[in-house]
């Protein structure tokens, strides 16, 4: 009971990091508004495993506090001003430009976090519990699946217009190039290669540079500054 009372004080201490920086950054703020985003997820996530949904509860909360600490992660990078992975680099570079919408913003942070970043904190979860990512998949599936079901809603509310539904906006073009239930199948099959690579860490270090780099560049896809 204390070594799950304890996993349970770092989910917390993940909630208020944050809710630390959604109150310091201003609101337009394109990481501000994945942290927003992000926030509410954690917290869904968090609901989720107080109501016992999860089937080991130790492994969903190492599993959240594993993720969310690559994101919290990226932002110490910046703010001390060394250079975060190269999929959170386009969130950070244009997260102050006029042109691109709070809801590019929102889907770059979502595919940084989950096209690598998720990637990464199950091989992490499963050196902390001593466990194979099989012994986990019922976990990242319960946690994909809240995901998928809250990008709707993400979508919805960040939603710039009645003009989004214009097949000529380009935005409609953007958002049909990217899909969170692709990229989280994607990114447990990276889990299960990076798990497997294990042994060979030179591969599995190029493997993990190779997966940065890609879901970089389709985050800067997805900031590409838009008309009005």
């Amino acid at each position: 009971m204390a070594q799950l009372e304890q996993f349970t004080t770092s989910v917390d201490a993940v909630v208020s990091r944050m809710r630390a920086l959604d109150a310091a950054l201003p609101e337009r703020d394109g990481v501000a508004v994945f942290n927003r985003v992000y926030l509410t997820v954690t917290e869904a996530v968090d609901r989720t495993i107080d109501a016992g949904r999860f089937t080991d509860v130790r492994a969903a909360i190492t599993l959240d506090v594993r993720f969310a600490e690559r994101y919290l992660a990226a932002v110490d990078a910046v703010t001390a001003e060394r250079r975060p992975p190269a999929c959170w680099r386009p969130l950070f570079q244009f997260r102050r430009h006029p042109g691109v919408r709070p809801l590019q913003f929102a889907l770059a942070g979502i595919n940084a976090h989950i096209g690598h970043d998720l990637a990464l904190a199950v091989v992490d979860s499963c050196r902390t519990l001593d466990c194979e990512p099989a012994e986990m998949e019922d976990e990242f599936d319960r946690v994909g699946d809240l995901l998928v079901s809250l990008e709707e809603r993400i979508r919805e509310d960040l939603m710039p217009g009645p003009d989004l539904l214009q097949i000529a906006d380009p935005l409609t073009h953007l958002l049909g190039s990217w899909s969170l239930e692709r990229a989280r199948d994607a990114t447990w099959t990276a889990a299960r290669a990076l798990w497997a690579l294990r042994g060979l860490p030179d591969v599995a270090q190029e493997f993990t540079e190779r997966l940065d780099t890609a879901v970089g560049f389709a985050g800067r896809m997805l900031l590409t500054p838009l008309p009005d």
